[in-house]
């Protein structure tokens, strides 16, 4: 008997029907995600965006950020944005650290 071989897809961009479902979120609160700037979609009007890989990570943290800590909508914009630079500075201590 042949052996099958599980098939994965990689999603690469979602539409915002897709990132609520993914993220268990309505439209108006990834909208207010993108009028904070937390977001980027790609496409003119809100019926073609597409959020591609880092606003998908992106949303997956704020949702996480909303339902589990409570943090409104301009929090989790600080937050996410706090903890990118906080990443950014142990990326730039770890090569530090290999030169030394």
């Amino acid at each position: 008997m042949k052996k099958t071989k599980p098939h994965s897809t990689v999603v690469t961009a979602l539409s915002l029907q897709d990132l609520c479902r993914f993220c268990q979120a309505d439209e108006a609160w990834v909208m207010e995600l993108v009028q904070h700037g937390v977001l980027e979609p790609k496409g003119n009007s809100v019926e073609s965006w597409q959020f591609m890989g880092r606003s998908i990570v992106r949303a997956k943290k704020a949702r996480r950020l909303n339902r589990d800590l409570g943090i409104n909508t301009a929090g989790v914009a600080l937050v996410l944005e706090l903890l990118e630079e906080r990443d950014a500075v142990l990326r730039r201590l770890a090569q530090y650290d290999g030169l030394s």
